[in-house]
């Protein structure tokens, strides 16, 4: 297993695709450091040698932040939305959209599962 910024990455899978299981970095960061490291995106992780894992590793460490440093940060910026009482913070602190999606219907992967509402009876006349 090719550990790489503190994540196994996958052995069997090819370079480009396995980098993306590192926090803060998808599929273009990766090609663009598959070529600026000079690797062939079509290899494997399990056939690169030392001195290309290296490469990778210290193009990623001198170039990106990512993992727990990301995640630092993307979390204090949030804790700061919420301090300042901003629009943002206030939609962050109900845990509704933020970036301006509807909320009437929709919006279930951050609301949650729908709950229903129980005890609410209609009155009959009678």
């Amino acid at each position: 297993m090719a550990r790489i910024s503190g994540v196994n990455i996958p052995t069997n899978k090819r370079v480009h695709i396995a980098l993306t299981y590192i926090f803060g970095i998808g599929n273009k960061i990766a090609t663009d450091i598959c070529n600026s490291a000079s690797i062939d995106t079509s290899k494997r992780v399990s056939e690169l040698n030392d001195d290309e894992l290296n490469k990778i590793r210290e193009l990623i460490d001198n170039t990106y932040t990512v993992e727990g440093d990301l995640r630092r940060k993307v979390s204090l910026d949030i804790k700061r939305l919420n301090d300042l009482g901003c629009y943002r913070g206030l939609r962050h602190r109900k845990k509704l959209p933020v970036r301006g999606q509807r909320t009437h219907t929709n919006a279930r992967t951050r609301k949650g599962k729908a709950v229903a509402i129980a005890g609410k009876k209609k009155v009959t006349k009678g």
